[in-house]
């Protein structure tokens, strides 16, 4: 198999495999929906409460700011600070990100206990 021919079967063959995934995971989910429903269950148990806060933005938010700030920690240490550049690109990365995980997941409980005094 050629180089051109490789490069056109491995995206069409990884879109098809995500396609496939999302397919089946959907239909799936409204096979086993539907067979409730026909036993009697009540279709209101599948409405799911959406919340108004954005925490999933919020996250991935601060998860992309944590990675912003490990590259910049990391360049600061790799061209200054005398750590090896492969080394610090990769730590500085996952120890920010990981940081900014713990600081949203935080905030997003501070969040929720606010909520719960609220109601």
């Amino acid at each position: 198999m050629g180089p051109f021919l490789t490069g056109i079967l491995v995206p069409l063959g990884l879109f098809a495999m995500i396609f496939g995934i999302v397919y089946l995971g959907i239909t799936s989910r409204n096979r086993e929906r539907m067979a409730l429903i026909e036993r009697g269950a009540d279709p209101t148990l599948f409405e799911t409460q959406k919340k108004a806060s954005g925490s999933g933005i919020m996250k991935v938010g601060l998860f992309f700011l944590g990675i912003g700030f490990g590259v910049v920690v990391a360049y600061l240490l790799s061209s200054g600070g005398g750590m090896e550049e492969g080394a610090a690109y990769p730590a500085m990365i996952f120890i920010f990100g990981g940081i900014a995980l713990i600081v949203s997941h935080l905030w997003q409980r501070k969040q929720d206990k606010e909520d719960a005094v609220k109601v």
